[in-house]
């Protein structure tokens, strides 16, 4: 399932991206915010992590004005690993060498038609293994 969350600087882009999905019938699970009235965004990182965190297969993403915030605020929870991504390669590689299983977008600073492209690497590129799987496990001991 994809899980989608947001501040108020990022909820235009997440509407956005609920529209792409919903054209391609493809469910999500919206944690808010529902509005562009001013929210704090480590609740909606928060309400994010706990739907992700639900099932193995689910995946995150989420959005704020610069991404930096609620990327801070997820990866306080050592289960999850938040990638802010502005381009495509970023996320193929938080994929593919970090097992990222939110990423996070910069609402401010990236398209719809930008931030389409980078969610669908995201969520079609695989997981490597070998010695990334080393690191990652790695990062439960930081």
């Amino acid at each position: 399932m994809i899980i989608l969350a947001c501040d108020h600087a990022g909820y235009t882009l997440k509407e956005q991206i609920k529209e792409f999905f919903n054209k391609e019938n493809i469910t999500t699970i919206d944690v808010g915010t529902y509005s562009t009235d001013s929210v704090d965004y480590p609740d909606y990182a928060k309400a994010g992590n706990q739907k992700v965190l639900e099932n193995s297969n689910n995946v995150g993403i989420y959005i704020c004005g610069s991404g930096i915030g609620m990327c801070i605020a997820a990866n306080k929870n050592p289960k999850i690993r938040a990638a802010l991504c502005q381009s495509e390669a970023f996320a193929s590689l938080a994929r593919k060498h970090n097992d990222a299983n939110v990423v996070v977008l910069p609402g401010r600073f990236i398209s719809k038609q930008k931030a389409i492209k980078i969610i669908k690497v995201f969520l079609t590129t695989a997981f490597e293994g070998g010695r990334h799987a080393r690191r990652v496990k790695k990062l439960k001991e930081v």
